[in-house]
């Protein structure tokens, strides 16, 4: 039996093992990065050991001191979590040969699945439907769109679809340095891209035996840039047959490599034509793998551990686990293993949606979720009411969201009778959340929640490809920035005032002869992007507000607007009458980092200072790194001429490649950096003048 247990992995995944590991009186370690040694899966471990290098996002790859640390600890197994080593196979074998028990598949199953062009051989071997292989050779117009996909790993990196020849060559290079830099591999493959297509997938687990367990499917057909945002098991709309054929492929694509422990068969499913094409096998624990647990009621990571010690996994026998889920009644007594209800999950990111969801980076000041009923916990098999919430998170409020990892807070699932109930709770407990500190896709998650195309199942890959789709989910709603402007100007003057020893009997901006409004300007907090990548300081709209100061403060251009109570951290608003609590929360000591919580919604603004520092302004033209990164590839130099669009450099930040375009035809004045360098967020790298040379040279004459 496993008496303690070390997680090769960090973050979420790892806080979620150690969360099953407590239940079960299992001992656990973590290891970490020097960037992750106060992480809270550090403190969740009974004990961590740190792992020795300059490069952290490198050190969760090298097996050799993770086998190390293991020993160091006394842990007799590990358990690799998902991304990094989960499905190396080598690693597998050394943990194996180290002696400690290894928690996943066979180290052979993990090498067929592991190559993607492999893997669709022996999958068309064993009878699973797959799609066809094209090459830069073999490729016609009539075959486009194509997909140009990594071999190895997953999450998106190096992936790219291609709609014209032309530009295939350049895609799949770029595919290929994506995927060298992600998975150390830089294999790709090309095949049919399936327009409007859903993503279908089916939990399995094995015995190592040839016995295959089907713990029913998930869709994860919301994604961006092909990684998912939005999961719910089972999958809406699926016609019986349909789910039937999936179940019995999944099963056997796994039989087919006597698969051991938890692993997810993943397909693209035409709901246009109602088939279905083997995509991949993850030979390992999935992130969404939550949702499944839910509408199940098991522990995927507890079944996991059963198989890895030899144990009967299955609750209750196999008996107890239906062949498929059809004609299970969603108030039929609850039992592990039974299906029942439906369970949403989204990934909460770091990142801004309307900047073509450029990663962030920052501090997270406030991570409040109402509702939450457990964390890394089931809430389906509870005394909820209605519906439960779950919280998995990777990080806690005060935590630094850095470069060198994924952007993800936390995924939070939603589990209820109905998939509408568990639409409706998820969508109301996010748009109620207080998330501060730096931008993040709630907005949009709630907007897809909300929308009916969600709602009546016709949701598909490619759907948030849409620049339009995303704004029009994203963006900040006109009263709440307005409006919380205001409150947000009114509760800094009262901490202005409370905190003074001089000022604290005198109403907030109080003027003994007025002559005109207080004026506090504000900006939306969030850096804006053009097209293209180039990120730029200018187009963030400010917002000004005119206010008059005294006992009872006042909006100077709004007449409708009247003030019921305001203090340093809340502000009652009466609007045409509607009144509505505006909270007003300040992340810094000097009051220029404000988030403003409402029923209207949630906006983070920044005060501008009265007086603007000549050194802080940037020049027309500047392209700003959008987030903290390293400079990869550099394609002009000082006294180009450049056209609209084109690349100038990239930058890599979090394994993805990100294109920096000049937002508008000219010349290159400025390029100060180099490949290999090091950038902060929001820095100059490029200035691109639209003045002719001659003319710039006249003028300077």
């Amino acid at each position: 039996m496993i008496t303690k247990l070390l997680v090769a992995n960090r973050g979420e995944i790892a806080r979620r093992v150690f969360a099953s590991c407590r239940r079960l009186g299992i001992g656990t370690v973590a290891v970490h990065s020097d960037a992750d040694a106060r992480a809270p899966f550090v403190r969740d471990a009974d004990a961590a050991v740190r792992l020795p290098g300059n490069a952290p996002a490198e050190t969760y790859l090298r097996g050799d001191l993770i086998i190390a640390a293991a020993r160091a600890a006394g842990a007799d197994a590990i358990h690799p979590g998902y991304g990094f080593l989960s499905e190396n196979a080598e690693f597998a074998d050394a943990v194996i040969e180290a002696g400690l028990t290894w928690v996943g598949p066979s180290p052979e199953s993990i090498r067929q699945m592991g190559s993607k062009v492999e893997a669709k051989k022996l999958m068309a071997a064993a009878g699973v439907p797959v799609l066809g292989d094209l090459t830069p050779d073999t490729a016609v117009a009539d075959d486009l769109p194509l997909l140009v996909k990594a071999s190895a790993g997953g999450g998106g990196r190096g992936m790219r679809i291609v709609r014209d020849l032309a530009e295939l060559p350049g895609e799949i290079a770029k595919a290929r340095a994506e995927a060298e830099s992600a998975f150390g591999d830089g294999t790709v493959f090309v095949e049919p891209f399936i327009e409007s297509g859903r993503h279908v997938e089916v939990q399995v687990l094995g015995d190592g035996a040839g016995q295959v367990l089907v713990l029913g499917e998930r869709d994860c057909s919301l994604q961006r840039r092909h990684q998912k945002v939005i999961e719910e098991a089972p999958a809406p709309g699926l016609p019986a047959d349909t789910r039937v054929a999936l179940h019995t492929a999944a099963r056997l694509a796994a039989a087919a490599i006597d698969y051991r422990g938890a692993g997810t068969v993943e397909f693209l499913y035409d709901q246009a034509k109602d088939r279905f094409f083997f995509l991949e096998m993850n030979t390992r624990l999935q992130v969404e793998h939550p949702v499944t647990e839910e509408v199940f009621g098991v522990d995927l990571v507890e079944l996991q551990l059963a198989v890895a010690e030899g144990r009967e996994a299955f609750p209750e026998g196999r008996e107890a686990f239906p062949e498929l889920v059809e004609g299970q009644s969603p108030r039929q007594a609850r039992r592990p293993g039974s299906p029942n209800g439906h369970a949403v999950e989204v990934r909460l990111y770091a990142e801004d949606p309307a900047a073509g969801f450029a990663p962030q980076t920052g501090l997270l000041t406030a991570l409040d979720i109402p509702g939450v009923s457990a964390e890394f916990e089931l809430v389906s098999t509870g005394s909820t009411v209605g519906g439960g919430l779950r919280l998995d998170s990777g990080v806690v409020a005060g935590d630094e969201i850095g470069t060198f990892y994924d952007a993800m807070i936390a995924k939070v699932i939603c589990w209820a009778p109905t998939r509408e109930q568990a639409a409706r709770r998820l969508a109301g407990a996010l748009a109620g959340a207080k998330i501060h500190g730096l931008r993040t896709n709630r907005d949009l998650l709630v907007g897809l929640l909300r929308s009916e195309v969600f709602l009546e199942g016709r949701m598909h890959t490619t759907w948030l490809d849409d620049p339009a789709v995303v704004a029009g989910f994203s963006a900040v709603d006109e009263d709440a920035m307005q409006l919380g402007a205001f409150s947000a100007a009114v509760a800094l003057a009262e901490r202005a005032r409370s905190a003074s020893a001089y000022h604290a009997r005198i109403p907030a901006g109080w003027r003994n002869v007025p002559s005109q409004p207080q004026l506090t300007t504000f900006v939306v907090s969030t850096l804006r992007q053009a097209q293209g990548g180039a990120g730029s300081t200018n187009d963030v709209p400010e917002i000004a507000v005119r206010w008059w100061g005294g006992r009872v403060p006042q909006h100077a251009d709004r007449d409708d607007v009247v003030v019921l109570a305001a203090g340093p951290d809340e502000v009652t608003l009466a609007v045409a009458g509607v009144a509505r609590t505006f909270h007003v929360s300040v992340s810094d000591a000097h009051g220029i980092h404000v988030d403003v919580d409402s029923p209207l919604g949630h906006v983070a603004l920044r005060k501008l200072p009265r007086f603007t520092d000549p050194s802080d302004r940037v020049a027309a033209g500047s392209l700003l790194a959008p987030m903290p990164g390293s400079v990869v590839a550099v394609h002009a130099g000082v006294g180009d001429v450049v056209a609209e669009g084109q690349p100038l450099l990239v930058l890599e930040a979090m394994k993805m490649q990100h294109t920096i375009a000049a937002p508008h035809a000219g010349t290159v004045t400025e390029l100060d950096v180099a490949v290999g360098d090091q950038v902060n967020g929001g820095a100059v790298l490029a200035v691109v003048d639209t003045a002719p040379e001659g003319a710039r040279e006249e003028d300077q004459a």
